[in-house]
């Protein structure tokens, strides 16, 4: 399976996102994806070393500085 197609299996669950030069993760809800795995999150928190550090509310990331998708169990 491609995994575009299995990104877009988890639009309206939650997932957590590392980024490219980033320690932080990114927590939200996936709203949509593209063919380039860019991503548009909703409710978006920051995360570093398990502590939330703020609110981002609504993002886009693109999809070339993705590192690693994680859908978070609830």
């Amino acid at each position: 399976m491609f995994p575009n197609k299995k990104v877009q299996k988890l639009v309206g669950s939650k997932i957590q996102v590392e980024m490219k030069g980033d320690q932080h993760i990114l927590e939200g809800t996936l709203k949509s994806v593209d063919d380039y795995l860019n991503l548009h999150l909703m409710d978006a928190t920051e995360i570093l070393d398990g502590e939330r550090l703020r609110s981002l509310g609504s993002v886009v990331l693109r999809g070339n500085n993705v590192i690693l998708i994680i859908p978070v169990e609830d």
